[in-house]
């Protein structure tokens, strides 16, 4: 067959595609007034997520699954922004990796409200100023953020999602054969790239930056000062392609990050919980007192009703010395029987047990 035979069935299916898109989205819109009217929230994580099941069981290619997901998280999100105008808090400037997964969870379609401190998110989402807000809470490098973690302790905000970004650095910067310095690079960044510029920029001065995209930034503001006499050298910075394609750097490396398996857990951050999927995760926050073998009495519960803990990490209650509260991430969501057993008997050898939220188990 001609390309012009291919090019008309294409234009006739494109015809039938924005027809169903529409009609799904009338359906779509005439949900959300029901929910709108009954105080629900407007976005569903486990709908959302039955849905990209349901999408991938169907796919018979050649799209890949992962194709398919993205296409539909477009569609997904111009629905929710009109279902309602809304907003989306996240940490850190525009073109950050927390930016990156705001728009992998909610698509392109939605206002994004960048925030300077992880604080600041969980205020925009209290005060209803956003709807929703994205934070980081583990790196698989680095460990915990554990700033993000302090916050639960005094707010009322529930985990309603989780993101896990696969996360991959480059040396952005311009193309020159005299040395690279300084190299400007977020802390985060330099913990997870340490040894690729230990190797290849041994004698690069180090400055740190507050995120990702700064470092991008303070490059591109030499970019545009490159006017003056050649220097002995010029800086570089540790970011991500997204911030080094806002601020028109050049990718002089890929993938330098040490781990190939690098990758960054963020948590949405709402107001209600998501009912049980099937696939569910718990994240609980508890204190316990201060003798020998509470921590054990207490986590006992998950060993009883064989919940698997995915998770422990500790953190001061600043309130108290010596007194810590106990971050918990366990399989299972808190309407299941078996966790909701565990909790409440966790309430018995605890001084303080909370829910921060049950959510799909999704990436």
């Amino acid at each position: 067959m001609s390309i012009s035979h291919h090019r008309q069935a294409i234009d006739r299916l494109d015809a039938h595609i924005v027809r169903l898109l529409n009609d799904r989205t009338k359906h779509v819109l005439a949900i959300g007034d029901i929910k709108l009217k009954a105080g629900e929230e407007v976005y569903a994580p486990h709908r959302e997520q039955a849905v990209l099941e349901r999408i991938c069981q169907l796919n018979q290619g050649p799209m890949t699954n992962e194709q398919l997901r993205a296409v539909y998280r477009e569609v997904m999100s111009s629905a929710l922004a009109l279902e309602k105008t809304m907003t989306i808090a996240y940490f850190g400037p525009e073109a950050t990796f927390t930016h990156q997964a705001a728009i992998q969870r909610f698509g392109s379609s939605l206002k994004y409200l960048p925030q300077k401190t992880i604080a600041d998110v969980f205020t925009e989402v209290s005060k209803k100023s956003a709807d929703y807000g994205v934070v980081p809470v583990e790196n698989s490098t680095e460990g915990v953020v554990t700033h993000t973690l302090d916050m639960f302790m005094d707010s009322d905000l529930k985990v309603v999602s989780q993101i896990v970004l696969p996360i991959q650095y480059c040396l952005a910067g311009f193309k020159t054969k005299v040395a690279i310095s300084p190299l400007y690079v977020h802390p985060q960044a330099l913990g997870q790239c340490r040894l690729w510029i230990q190797k290849h920029l041994p004698a690069a001065e180090i400055i740190e930056t507050s995120s990702n995209a700064r470092s991008a930034e303070f490059v591109a503001r030499f970019g545009s000062r490159r006017q003056k006499p050649a220097a002995r050298s010029i800086p570089a910075a540790v970011t991500g392609i997204l911030a080094a394609e806002k601020y028109g750097l050049e990718i002089l490396e890929q993938d330098i990050q040490d781990n190939a398996n690098n990758a960054t857990r963020f948590l949405v951050l709402g107001r209600q919980c998501s009912p049980p999927t099937g696939d569910d995760r718990t994240s609980l926050m508890l204190s316990v007192a201060d003798k020998a073998g509470a921590l054990h009495e207490a986590i006992a519960a998950f060993r009883r009703y064989k919940i698997n803990m995915t998770k422990i990490e500790s953190r001061p209650s600043k309130r108290k010395a010596w007194e810590y509260f106990f971050f918990i991430d366990c399989e299972g969501h808190a309407q299941d029987r078996k966790v909701a057993n565990a909790i409440q008997l966790l309430g018995r050898h605890c001084n303080f047990v909370k829910v921060l939220g049950s959510y799909p188990n999704m990436d």
